[in-house]
């Protein structure tokens, strides 16, 4: 196989999997609420609920079914958030600060603005500023699901830039679970975390290319983190980091690095398999005793309000911004309106923000409840905002010249100079 058609495949089989995995994540939010609200109902709780380990945690009790989904299946999918992360910044579209520039500038942006909208929604209510970050997190997968139901009517530039204020937004929430929701500390479990950490960073500076000793350390971490108190999907970023990679910038990814083939190896059981079980157990909720007035209070209120108002004000006028001040450029063969589309898509939190809000308020069940009220609503709204802007948009007038430069840019030099190319780098 040349390095051009790897190249190639390699971008867009990124993008497909991500659609693929986004649409069944749509259909599994869907059943799981169909069900919960269903006579299958008592049976889907009990089982989510049902005791299938010891008890690893005092913080946690005995492992659930649940547990183990959003804190040991969660953890790979953290894994794999690290390895896209670190493959990012040492190998892909955040090589140097010119290529992060407008991706940062539009992810702080749509971090920013939701935590605030929610904390002016739920000022009457002191006690529900600890979901600040509910609504700051964006749902790759979700968003590049919708635009997939869009096909060509969505320029590539503004997929492949989805993509990477996702990375980054991605990376924001990581620091957030690990600084703003770590209750509680048990110094000798965070040592022995501390200490498998140093070990497998030592496996990394002599030269290990084996994979499964990675695996086991990361394993080994898992245990000690969820037993420190501190979130155990920290685990995943954390182990993600010391897995070395072999950069080839412009090139199709390496053989002879770790990290590629371990992110490659992950990919398809996280779209396909994780997340959506992450998405089933999570998304069912019972809307038995619920209304609109229910929807109407400060806490699901302020969370749609964040993800539907809050992410579409930061990222468009963070972007807007930046390019009437000449720091970057608008994504090629996009127009303003199309941009603000892809601003509203952002609005989708679902997984992530499904994640923070569960452990924001996971001392207070009905809280959490509503909490995923409001990310449902929000997420919903903004989905289909975001794909009716789309939908209606016209092309930019130079859309066709910029689609035939991307793809030669793909076919010739990589999906690293492609999008230098569409963003307006180079």
């Amino acid at each position: 196989m040349t390095s051009t058609s790897r190249s190639n495949s390699a971008l867009r089989d990124f993008l497909a999997s991500e659609a693929a995995g986004g649409v069944i994540l749509m259909l599994v939010a869907i059943l799981a609420m169909v069900v919960a609200n269903s006579p299958l109902a008592d049976s889907y709780f009990n089982l989510l609920h049902a005791e299938t380990g010891p008890v690893l945690s005092d913080k946690l009790g005995p492992m659930t079914v649940h547990l183990w989904i959003n804190d040991a299946l969660m953890a790979v999918f953290f894994l794999l958030v690290g390895l896209e992360i670190k493959r990012e910044f040492v190998d892909g579209r955040l090589v140097t600060w010119q290529q992060r520039r407008l991706p940062f500038i539009a992810a702080l942006g749509g971090m920013a603005a939701p935590a605030l909208v929610f904390l002016a929604f739920t000022a009457s209510a002191p006690a529900l500023a600890r979901g600040w970050a509910i609504p700051a997190a964006t749902d790759i997968a979700f968003a590049i699901g919708v635009m997939a139901l869009l096909g060509s009517r969505v320029p590539t530039a503004l997929k492949l830039f989805l993509t990477t204020v996702a990375i980054v937004d991605d990376m924001g929430a990581v620091v957030i679970i690990a600084l703003a929701y770590t209750a509680s500390i048990k110094g000798l479990a965070l040592l022995a975390a501390a200490a498998i950490l140093g070990g497998m960073m030592l496996l990394n500076r002599t030269g290990v290319r084996h994979l499964a000793p990675y695996l086991a350390g990361f394993a080994l971490l898992w245990f000690a983190v969820l037993v420190s108190g501190v979130h155990a999907t920290i685990a995943g970023v954390l182990a993600a980091f010391t897995v070395p990679v072999v950069a080839s910038p412009g090139k199709p990814d390496s053989p002879d690095s770790p990290l590629h083939r371990l992110e490659h190896g992950l990919h398809p059981w996280s779209a396909f398999l994780i997340v959506p079980l992450f998405g089933f157990a999570n998304a069912g909720i019972s809307l038995k005793g619920f209304s609109l007035g229910t929807l109407l209070q400060p806490l699901p209120l302020g969370i749609a309000a964040g993800l539907f108002l809050g992410k579409q004000l930061g990222i468009f006028s963070s972007i807007w911004i930046a390019v009437k001040l000449g720091i970057a450029q608008r994504p090629r063969g996009s127009t303003w309106l199309q941009v603000y589309g892809l601003s509203a898509l952002c609005g989708i939190g679902f997984t992530m923000s499904l994640f923070i809000g569960m452990l924001a308020f996971a001392t207070t069940p009905e809280l959490v409840e509503e909490a995923k009220l409001g990310v449902m609503a929000g997420s919903l709204l903004a989905g289909v905002l975001g794909f009716l802007v789309l939908r209606f948009a016209s092309p930019a007038a130079d859309a066709m010249g910029a689609e035939a430069e991307i793809e030669r840019e793909i076919a010739t030099d990589g999906d690293v100079t492609a999008i230098e190319t569409v963003t307006g780098t180079l």
